[in-house]
C-alpha cells in the first residue's frame, strides 16, 4: 500500500473481544506501526475491549473512538452489521442491550454444535472456544476454524460445507432490528453507520430502500472504503453517499494479519474520493487535504 495514498484513519476493526486474532493492544501496536493515527475498534455485539483500548491508546499516541458492529436482521432475514462509532461504552442501555445479543450468540453456538454432533462432529461448542477470548463473542468464523483445523474442512470451505445457509449446520438467528441497532447507538452519543454496503449482495433498489430506512430511522455514514470492496464498488458508494447526504467512513475490518481478501492494513485506509463528504471532522478529526 502507498502511504502517499492513504490516510491514518481505520474505523473497522476487531480484536480477539470477537472474531479477530490479535489482543487489543497487539491490535493497537499494528495500527501504530502500520502509521495509523485515529482508530476505533468495533468488536462484533460487544464493547469489552474499548476501555482497555482507551487506555493503551492514550500510552502509545493513538486517538481512539468507541465503537461497536452490531449484528441486525433486516426484512427477509437478511443479515447487515452497523457500526456504532465514538460510542459512549460506559453507558448502561448500550451495555444492556449488547449482552442480549451475547446471550443469543451464546445460544446460536450452541445449536450449531448440536446440529455438528447430529452429523458425526463431536465436541465442537468446546472446540469452537478454544479460538475465541470471550464466549460471549462466539461466532461462525470460531467455528470454521476448529473445523478446519480437525481436517473436517479445507481452508475457506467450512461455510459452504457446513455453516452458511441451507447447509448442515447452519442455524438462523434473529439479531437485532435496524431501528434497535440505531437507537442502541445514538442515545449513547455515537454515530450509526452501514458496514461494508457491498458484502450484502443487495440490488440496486434493495440497497437505496435500506439507506432510506436507515436515515429514516437516524442513521448518518455508511462505509466507502472497505477491504471488501472493489474499485468499482467505492466509485459506486460514494455516489450513493453524495446522493444520499451521508457521511463517508473508511475501515480495513482487520481480522488476522493472514493474507485473505481483506487488504487493506489495520490502521490506515485508502483516501476517500473527493465527491464525499468524511465524517472524521464529526468526531473533531481534521485531515490535510
Amino acid at each position: 500500500m502507498n502511504h502517499e495514498h492513504t490516510i491514518p484513519v481505520d474505523f473497522h476493526c476487531h480484536s480477539t473481544n470477537s472474531d479477530g486474532t490479535l489482543s487489543v493492544k497487539t491490535l493497537l501496536d499494528t495500527a501504530k506501526a502500520n502509521g495509523g493515527k485515529y482508530l476505533a475498534i468495533t468488536d462484533h455485539d460487544n464493547i469489552d475491549g474499548v476501555n482497555e483500548a482507551k487506555a493503551y491508546a492514550q500510552e502509545i499516541d493513538l486517538t481512539l473512538l468507541g465503537g461497536v458492529e452490531i449484528s441486525v436482521t433486516w426484512e427477509n432475514n437478511s443479515l447487515v452489521h452497523i457500526l456504532g462509532l465514538n460510542v459512549d461504552e460506559t453507558n448502561p442501555g448500550l451495555i444492556a442491550n449488547l449482552n442480549k445479543l451475547s446471550n443469543v450468540r451464546i445460544e446460536r453456538g450452541q445449536k450449531i454444535a448440536y446440529k455438528l454432533a447430529k452429523i458425526g462432529i463431536k465436541n465442537a461448542y468446546e472446540g469452537a472456544l478454544k479460538y475465541c477470548a470471550n464466549e460471549k463473542s462466539l461466532s461462525r468464523t470460531h467455528f470454521n476454524r476448529f473445523l478446519v483445523e480437525h481436517g473436517y474442512a479445507k481452508p475457506g470451505k467450512a461455510f459452504d460445507k457446513y455453516l452458511a445457509p441451507g447447509k448442515p449446520a447452519f442455524v438462523m438467528q434473529q439479531w437485532a432490528s435496524l431501528g434497535n441497532a440505531i437507537e442502541w447507538i445514538t442515545q449513547s452519543g455515537g454515530t450509526a453507520v452501514i458496514a461494508h454496503p457491498c458484502r450484502y449482495s443487495f440490488t440496486r433498489t434493495k440497497l437505496l430502500r435500506f439507506i432510506d430506512q436507515f436515515k429514516q430511522l437516524g442513521g448518518r455514514g455508511i462505509e466507502v472504503i472497505s477491504s471488501a470492496h472493489a474499485i468499482n464498488d467505492v466509485q459506486n458508494i460514494a455516489k450513493v453517499a453524495r446522493d444520499h447526504e451521508l457521511l463517508a467512513s473508511v475501515g480495513s475490518d482487520f481480522h488476522t494479519l493472514e493474507t485473505g481478501y481483506r487488504t487493506i492494513k489495520v490502521g490506515v485506509n485508502y483516501k476517500l474520493p473527493e465527491i464525499c463528504q468524511p465524517i472524521f471532522p464529526s468526531f473533531g478529526i481534521n485531515l490535510p487535504h
